[in-house]
């Protein structure tokens, strides 16, 4: 199941509304199961370097069916998963990136974002994922 055109819009929008309520300028990017380019918007005057940043951090959260931050976390020296934000043309392991998932906990693609702080990246990705289903998948053996 893949997160379809409306779906992702309406993320992009609950995602913008969170975005400005924290007076920040984002890139939102919207993927679909397969980590494929569904929605994206840049806000006026947000970095040029958020735009990859975001549609990677939707990517790594659609590939590894979690949080991208929680990536991060057992992608540290000396943890299970180092190194891996080289793999796959690259993924961005700090928060911003969660997947979307219904409520029978399918995973239908991810929402990215960058252009603040890791801390509001994160909440303006949740509060536009949470507008089309939930944002995290049910227990995962890497996050045991």
């Amino acid at each position: 199941m893949h997160v379809t055109s409306e779906q992702a819009q309406k993320a992009l929008e609950g995602a913008l509304k969170k975005a400005a309520e924290t007076r920040t300028r984002m890139c939102i990017a919207v993927v679909d199961s397969g980590g494929t380019l569904k929605a994206f918007h840049r806000m006026d005057d947000a970095w040029v370097g958020s735009i990859d940043i975001a549609i990677k951090k939707a990517r790594t959260a659609v590939y590894f069916g979690m949080p991208s931050g929680e990536i991060g976390e057992l992608s540290q020296p000396g943890k299970p998963l180092y190194g891996i934000e080289h793999s796959n043309d690259g993924l961005i392991t700090f928060p911003g990136g969660v997947p979307i998932v219904d409520d029978d906990g399918i995973m239908s693609g991810a929402i990215g974002v960058s252009g603040s702080t890791v801390d509001n990246d994160d909440k303006v990705a949740r509060a536009g994922a949470e507008t089309i289903g939930v944002c995290d998948l049910p227990e995962h053996p890497w996050r045991t």
